[in-house]
Order: C-alpha cells, then sequence, then structure tokens
C-alpha cells in the first residue's frame, strides 16, 4: 500500500497558516503539488479493501499537518461511490474534527456527491446533520445540495434555513447565503419568492442569496 509523506515548504508554511487564522500547522505544499504526491496513492486505492480505504482516511486525517486533513478528504471522494451508508456514517464525525470552513465545505462536498448516489438515504443524512448542535453540522445539513439544480428539494433547504433564521453564527448564514445564491441559478423564482416571504432572514443571508438575482 502506498503511504503519502509530503515534503515540507519551510518556505510557504508560514503563509498558508496565517491564511488560516493560524488555526493549524502546514507542511508548506500547495493544492497543486499535494495532488502530485498524492496521485499514485488515490488511484491505488480503488483497489483497497473498503475497510483499508476507511482506516487510511482517519489515519491522514488525525496527522499534524493540515495538507493531510485534504488527503484523506480526497481519498474519501475518490472512493465515494463504493461507500455504503454503515460505511460512510461512522466517518461523519470528521465534519467537526479540525473543523474549520476549508475542511468543512470540502467534507459537505463528499457527502454531497454521495446522496446523489444514494438518494434514498438523503432524509437520512438530512436529519443526521440538521439536528446536531454543533453549527459547522449545520452548515454542512443547509448546503447539502449545492449544485443539484433541478434536483433540490425545496422543502428541506427551507427547512434547514428556516430553523437557523435567528442564529447569530456567521458561517451559518453566510451558508445560507450560500444555497440561496446557488439555487437562484436554477430556479430564481423560488428564491425570490422565498426571500420576500421570510422577513427574518439576516442581511447578509440576503445580499449574498440575490446576487443573481
Amino acid at each position: 500500500m502506498i503511504k503519502v509523506v509530503l515534503t515540507q515548504n519551510s518556505a510557504k508554511q508560514e503563509a498558508m497558516a496565517k491564511y488560516m487564522k493560524n488555526q493549524f500547522p502546514f507542511a508548506g505544499i500547495s493544492a497543486p503539488l499535494r495532488k502530485i504526491q498524492s496521485k499514485e496513492m488515490l488511484k491505488e486505492s480503488k483497489t483497497w479493501p473498503i475497510q483499508e480505504v476507511l482506516s487510511e482516511v482517519k489515519r491522514y486525517y488525525a496527522l499534524e499537518s493540515r495538507e493531510y486533513q485534504y488527503i484523506a478528504i480526497d481519498l474519501l471522494q475518490q472512493n465515494i461511490k463504493r461507500l455504503s451508508y454503515e460505511e460512510f456514517a461512522p466517518l461523519f464525525y470528521l465534519v467537526t474534527e479540525k473543523a474549520w470552513w476549508d475542511s468543512v465545505d470540502s467534507l459537505r462536498a463528499v457527502i454531497s456527491r454521495w446522496c446523489l448516489v444514494n438518494p434514498e438515504k438523503f432524509d437520512l443524512v438530512f436529519q443526521h446533520f440538521t439536528t446536531s448542535e454543533n453549527f459547522w453540522n449545520r452548515r454542512v445539513a443547509i448546503n447539502l445540495q449545492l449544485g443539484y439544480k433541478e434536483k433540490t428539494q425545496t422543502n428541506y433547504l427551507q427547512a434547514a434555513i428556516v430553523q437557523e433564521i435567528d442564529t447569530n453564527e456567521f458561517f451559518i448564514q453566510k451558508a445560507i447565503g450560500w444555497s440561496l445564491r446557488d439555487y437562484s441559478k436554477s430556479n430564481p423564482a423560488w428564491v425570490r419568492k422565498f426571500i420576500l416571504e421570510t422577513p427574518n432572514l439576516s442581511s447578509l443571508a440576503v445580499r449574498e442569496g440575490t446576487k443573481y438575482l
């Protein structure tokens, strides 16, 4: 089994850490270089037994440098179609592990894609995230249908947003605006009507949500 050990670039470590508010140590590896260094491992992973994939995802995510969390997420994305709900759900804890917008939104993209492949499990996934006390999980619920376009189920979108109308957390209000802006590309009439009929939406959510209207 190929194991990725990132090279260190001390010249970029400080700047990359500063961009993420110095919350995590970085190896100093750019995304293109990281993808080059992990390319063969990701390719090989498609032949691994699922339990080895899951084990390696957790192992990479636990490593210190922030780039390893990105590799763990790439590994999940590479194998997402192979995972059953029973295999995937135990990894949902990663959303709140070493959480910041970069990892949370990248994991959300993986979860969203899995739900497209397994639409019969959408409600189960949505309920898991929308009922969480952790706001990062609820951000995932709000943005779970990003990119779904005409497949968006507006009842879920509306429920996730309405639940958070009075939440002051910046990342929640930003997520509401993002979800509305994204869906406005496919169904501007629904978004316009929803905003008009939901007067308690924050100014941030409205400003973001109406950007394309």
